[in-house]
């Protein structure tokens, strides 16, 4: 674990006003309405690092004080089998898992660990207090695997239904512990859950979208794929849950193009999500900044039918100052609601092509480019990011063995605080 601050400051979308990182802070302090904050850096261009640094090597533009170990960077390269089978000539895939033969190497095989690794780097070692992470899955995995192998104190809050996606290549240090929702329950039950665990003095909140470091650490896929091509990308593809991935490739295309090398372009984003769960598709078509009112079990019971449980947040940073609806905007793009049958024919024809096993909600994003490509929505002649967020799993399993996180608790809906706080006080997490 070495230290390398990074310096920079912060600012209010909504005000513009800047202020100093006096710590933990997910917010403005003097915000009069809600927004997002953003890192603006003081190195305006960009000089990545060695490989070896992993996703340290885009330091400069990452809200870090620390950089722990284990870490490794997004990897990009040009297709050229599926690039040659939809007949585009610039097709760059920005490839996040476990992939050994690109040199992608994400042993949780999902993007999640880009966040992990920047929210994790962001906490100073001084820190006091136990990390609180809600998560449909993916992220509990990247989090649980950064935080055992750097001694940080974390709980995990995940639906029950999800338990499967929380698997490792060994067994985990005692600082992570795990609390669940219980069956039927979904992601939205364990953001509740995390809500109240933070209310003690000892449990502090991740952030999820609010966090910089979480934005700017899934911003690195957009680094990775602008410095390979040498310019910024005309049509971004990616699925979403919440958004935060297309939000942060958004500001990092802020950023190239105030950085002045990989021209001035902001492309367009072309984001999908998985039927029949659909609140920003129906809000953005609606031409509404505010998502459109849905009921709760209504809800829950699209999300039983997606295969793509990643993609099943109920309250996403959509209509926040700073959020999705704003990015989307100012930069121009589209939703695309592919089903299930769509997906999983697109996630064979990449493997069939790529060589890769890819994770439902990348092949959500690649279903999308299929039909974008076959409907004439895209220019086939110009340059096309493809942001595979999780893969090579299947390949992973194959040659490791796996160890399951277990539940410390598992709460039934919408428990009652005293108990949440009776119950995680007995876990005995501490730094």
């Amino acid at each position: 674990m070495q230290t390398f601050p990074t310096s920079y400051r912060l600012m209010n979308v909504a005000s513009g006003r800047e202020f100093e990182d006096t710590g933990w802070l997910l917010d403005d302090p003097l915000g009069e309405r809600p927004s997002l904050i953003r890192a603006i850096y003081e190195k305006k261009q960009l000089i990545p690092k060695e490989d070896a640094y992993g996703i340290y090597k885009f330091a400069d533009w990452l809200p870090v004080s620390r950089f722990l170990q284990g870490s490794c960077a997004p990897v990009t390269y040009k297709s050229k089998t599926l690039a040659n089978y939809l007949n585009v000539d610039k097709l760059y895939i920005c490839f996040s898992g476990y992939f050994p033969e690109i040199g992608a190497n994400m042993t949780t095989c999902s993007f999640k660990e880009t966040e992990a690794y920047s929210v994790c780097g962001r906490i100073t070692s001084d820190r006091k207090g136990v990390l609180v992470v809600a998560s449909a899955g993916n992220t509990a995995r990247a989090f649980a695997k950064v935080c055992s192998d750097n001694y940080i104190p974390l709980l995990l809050c995940v639906p029950e239904d999800n338990l499967d996606a929380l698997w490792f290549d060994k067994p985990l240090n005692d600082c992570v512990k795990l609390i669940c929702a219980k069956s039927g329950c979904d992601y939205f039950d364990a953001i509740h859950l995390s809500n109240i665990v933070v209310k003690s003095n000892n449990y502090y909140p991740e952030g999820g979208a609010k966090n910089v470091a979480r934005r700017d650490g899934m911003a690195t896929t957009m680094l990775s794929a602008t410095t390979f091509i040498g310019e910024i990308p005309d049509y971004y593809f990616q699925a979403v849950g919440s958004g935060t991935g297309a939000i942060a490739a958004y500001e990092a295309n802020l950023r190239l193009i105030a950085d002045g090398r990989f021209s001035n372009k902001k492309m367009k984003l072309f984001l999908s999500q998985n039927l029949p769960f659909l609140p920003m598709l129906n809000a953005w078509n609606a031409n509404s900044r505010e998502l459109l009112p849905f009921n709760d079990m209504e809800a829950r019971k699209q999300v039983e039918e997606i295969d793509a449980k990643v993609l099943s947040n109920r309250k996403p940073p959509y209509s926040v100052a700073g959020g999705l609806f704003d990015a989307m905007i100012d930069a121009g793009g589209a939703f695309a609601a592919i089903s299930n049958e769509e997906a999983r024919h697109a996630a064979a024809l990449f493997e069939e092509m790529e060589g890769i096993d890819i994770h439902p909600a990348a092949a959500v994003a690649t279903a999308n480019l299929l039909k974008a490509v076959e409907n004439n929505e895209i220019d086939k002649s110009k340059i096309i990011m493809l942001n595979i967020t999780g893969g090579g799993e299947k390949l992973f399993k194959k040659s490791h063995s796996l160890h399951y996180l277990k539940p410390n608790h598992i709460f039934e809906m919408n428990p009652k605080e005293e108990e949440v706080m009776r119950v995680i006080e007995k876990l005995g997490i501490r730094n």
